[in-house]
C-alpha cells in the first residue's frame, strides 16, 4: 500500500486545523469562565447563579462568533512556523473584535457582568489564542538550537561580531539563529549610536562604537565580522572597514540599502570586502562599450599577457568575441596559467599562446608577420620600481627598448591600434 505524500500532507493539515478550532472554542469560553471565577475569589460556589447562567448561555453563541471571525482573519490558514508580527496583529485584532461582540451581546441580551469579567476575559483569551500559535515556532526554535548544539563537535563554532545594531543587524542575527547549517554565534554588536551602548539586541550586547572594535574582538574571541550598515555613507563604511581589517578576522559586508528594502538581508547576502569598499567614494564606472566594440572580430595581441595587468586584459578581451587572442609572455608559468583559465571559460575562442621577449626584434617581426594583429596591448614591462632602480640597465632594455621594438614591428605591419599600458607601480612620475 502506497501513500501519496501530497494527500497525506493535506489531510495532516486538516487535522491540525480541526484541532486548532476545537482548542479555540474551548479556550475562548474558558477564558471568560476563569475571569468570573477569579472575580469571586477562585471559589465556584460563590459565583452568583445569574452570572453563571449568563456565561453558560453565551458559550454556544460566542463559539460561533469566534469561529467566523477567526476564520475570516485567516487564523486557521497561517503557517505558524513562520509566525511574525503580522500574525501577532491578527491575533490582537481577532481578540479585540470578538471580545467587543461578547461584551455587547452578553450585556444586552443576558446579564450585565462585573467589569473585571470583561477585562480579565479579554486578556486571558488573547493569551490562550496567541500561546498555542507561537508555541509551535518556539518549539522549532528550541529544536534548531539543540541540533546546532549537537553538531558543535563536528563543526567548530564561529564567534561573530555584527557592526550595526539597526534593522539590518537584527535581521542578520535572526538569520544566523534560524540556520541549521551555520555554527555561527553572534557574541556582540558594534554601533556608533551612544544610546544603544550597554543595551541588548535579542540578548546580544551592544558593546560600543567603532573605537571598541579591536578591544571587543579580543574580549569575545571574534572570528568573523559582519558589517551591516547599508545606510552609511561610503566614507563611514570605509573607515569602519579599515579598523576591522586590522583585527585579522574574516570580514564581510552588506552591499547596500537594496538588500534591506527587498528583505534580502541574510548571511548569504554578505559579500567579502572588496577594494571598492575601501575607496571612501563610489567607484567611477567607465563607459567601455566603444572599446569592446572595437575588439569584437579583431585579432588582438597582449604582450606580457601572463602578468597582473596583462592577464586581466586577456580575461576582459576574451569575454568580448575577438577573432583571435594572442598571449605573448617571456615567462611560461604565467602564460600557461592564463591560457588554461581562458580555454576552460571560452573553449570556442581562437587562442594562441607564445613565449618570447619583446627585446627580440626577429621574434616580434615573426609574430606580427604571421598573425597580423590589428590591436596590440603592450603590457610587457618590469614594474617593481625600487628593485629596478638597482638594475636600471635591465629596466631600460625591457621597458624602453622592448616597447620601441614592439611598436616598430606594429607600425611596419600596419597595426590599427597600439595601446601602451603604464606600470601599475609608477612612483612620482614626471
Amino acid at each position: 500500500m502506497t501513500i501519496d505524500p501530497k494527500k497525506w500532507k493535506l489531510e495532516h493539515w486538516h487535522v491540525i486545523a480541526g484541532c486548532l478550532v476545537v482548542y479555540d472554542m474551548v479556550m475562548v469560553n474558558l477564558a471568560y469562565f476563569l475571569a468570573l471565577w477569579v472575580r469571586f475569589d477562585g471559589q465556584f460556589s460563590k459565583i452568583p447563579d445569574m452570572y453563571y447562567q449568563a456565561w453558560l448561555k453565551m458559550v454556544p453563541v460566542y463559539s460561533v462568533i469566534c469561529l467566523l471571525i477567526f476564520g475570516e482573519l485567516r487564523l486557521y490558514k497561517s503557517i505558524w512556523r513562520f509566525a511574525s508580527f503580522v500574525e501577532l496583529e491578527l491575533v490582537i485584532l481577532a481578540s479585540g473584535i470578538t471580545s467587543l461582540i461578547h461584551t455587547a451581546v452578553i450585556t444586552a441580551i443576558y446579564q450585565r457582568m462585573p467589569l473585571s469579567y470583561y477585562l480579565v476575559g479579554l486578556l486571558l483569551q488573547f493569551m490562550f489564542v496567541l500561546s498555542i500559535r507561537f508555541s509551535y515556532r518556539f518549539v522549532l526554535m528550541l529544536r534548531n538550537i539543540n541540533k546546532k548544539s549537537s553538531g558543535l563537535q563536528e563543526k567548530p563554532r564561529t564567534n561573530v561580531m555584527v557592526v550595526g545594531a539597526g534593522n539590518a543587524g537584527q535581521m542578520i542575527l535572526r538569520d544566523i539563529r534560524r540556520s541549521r547549517e551555520l555554527q555561527d554565534r553572534v557574541v556582540c554588536f558594534i554601533d556608533d549610536n551612544p544610546n544603544k551602548w550597554g543595551r541588548y539586541v535579542e540578548g546580544v550586547p551592544v558593546v560600543g562604537g567603532r573605537a571598541s572594535i579591536l578591544d571587543a574582538v579580543k574580549k569575545y574571541g571574534v572570528d568573523q565580522i559582519l558589517v551591516a550598515i547599508p545606510s552609511a555613507s561610503a566614507e563611514t563604511r570605509r573607515e569602519i572597514l579599515e579598523i576591522c581589517k586590522d583585527t585579522g578576522c574574516e570580514l564581510k559586508n552588506l552591499p547596500g540599502m537594496y538588500q534591506l528594502v527587498q528583505g534580502e538581508v541574510s548571511v548569504s547576502a554578505m559579500k567579502t570586502v572588496s577594494v571598492e569598499d575601501l575607496l571612501g567614494r563610489e567607484p567611477i564606472r567607465a563607459d567601455l562599450e566603444e572599446v569592446y566594440r572595437s575588439i569584437c572580430g579583431k585579432v588582438v595581441l597582449v604582450t606580457g599577457g601572463g602578468g597582473s595587468i596583462g592577464s586581466e586584459l586577456c580575461r576582459q578581451i576574451a569575454a568580448h568575441d575577438p577573432k583571435q587572442l594572442i598571449i605573448f609572455d617571456v615567462y611560461e608559468n604565467n602564460a600557461y596559467d592564463i591560457q588554461l583559465e581562458i580555454k576552460e571559460k571560452y573553449p570556442e575562442l581562437d587562442l594562441v599562446t607564445l613565449i618570447g621577449s619583446v627585446r627580440d626584434s626577429r621574434k616580434m617581426y615573426r609574430v606580427f608577420s604571421q598573425y597580423r594583429p590589428q590591436i596590440v596591448y603592450h603590457a610587457a614591462a618590469h614594474k617593481h620600481v625600487p628593485l629596478m632602480e638597482d638594475s636600471p640597465n635591465e629596466a631600460i632594455k625591457n621597458n624602453t627598448i622592448g616597447t620601441y621594438k614592439t611598436a616598430y614591428a606594429a607600425m611596419v605591419h600596419g597595426c590599427e591600434r597600439f595601446v601602451l599600458i603604464s606600470t601599475d607601480k609608477a612612483v612620482n612620475p614626471t
